[in-house]
């Protein structure tokens, strides 16, 4: 099995990247998704969450811009929820790849792959990205998204250019869908004629 891990900044386009692995018929663990799992309602999470950070948290899970603006400029906050969420994580990743052991490629979608140290247990490191200003477009089309807050999040991630300098693919989200497509489609057929699926 192939372990690919897919990354790139905020806005650069990587859960379509995803998908499009997805549509092929390649098995994506969403880390995303899965922290949003296990902090929605009745999620293993709340509870440590609630201890750790009272009242950010309720029936419906994790409120999470409480919870934002409770780490969003304290390290040692981000540090402390980081070390609740990231085992849960791992360990969900843990059982997704027992799940496809027989696949001879999975995705494993993970924003901070570099950041959080996760580029070590991947075969591929796949980086998405798009200029710029496309970026920036994107990501202040969000609803409830600032200036303020888009830069904060672009200040926890390591800057773009030294992603793709890390990477051994970059996919361009900054085309059309269909050139994104095409790229996802050659990547997929090089690493079948590596593990001779």
């Amino acid at each position: 099995m192939i372990k690919i891990g897919l990354t790139g900044s905020i806005g650069m386009g990587k859960s379509t990247v995803a998908a499009m692995f997805a549509e092929q018929g390649v098995p994506v663990f969403d880390a995303d998704a899965e922290v949003h799992r296990l902090q929605g309602p009745g999620g293993r999470l709340l509870a440590p969450i609630e201890a750790e950070f009272p009242g950010t948290t309720g029936p419906d899970g994790v409120d999470r811009t409480a919870l934002r603006e409770r780490v969003v400029s304290d390290p040692d906050a981000f540090r402390r929820l980081e070390a609740i969420v990231h085992p849960a994580v791992a360990e969900a990743r843990a059982l997704f790849l027992g799940r496809h052991r027989a696949a001879p490629m999975v995705v494993l979608d993970v924003p901070l792959l570099f950041e959080a140290g996760g580029w070590a247990g991947v075969d591929r490191i796949v980086v998405v990205s798009a200029p710029g200003p496309i970026q920036r477009e994107r990501v202040l089309a969000r609803p409830g998204m600032t200036e303020a807050r888009f830069e904060a999040i672009l200040a926890r991630q390591m800057p773009d250019a030294d992603k793709r300098a890390r990477a051994d693919v970059v996919i361009p989200t900054g085309g059309s869908h269909q050139e994104t497509r095409d790229a996802v489609r050659t990547l997929i057929a090089c690493l079948s004629d590596e593990t001779g699926g």
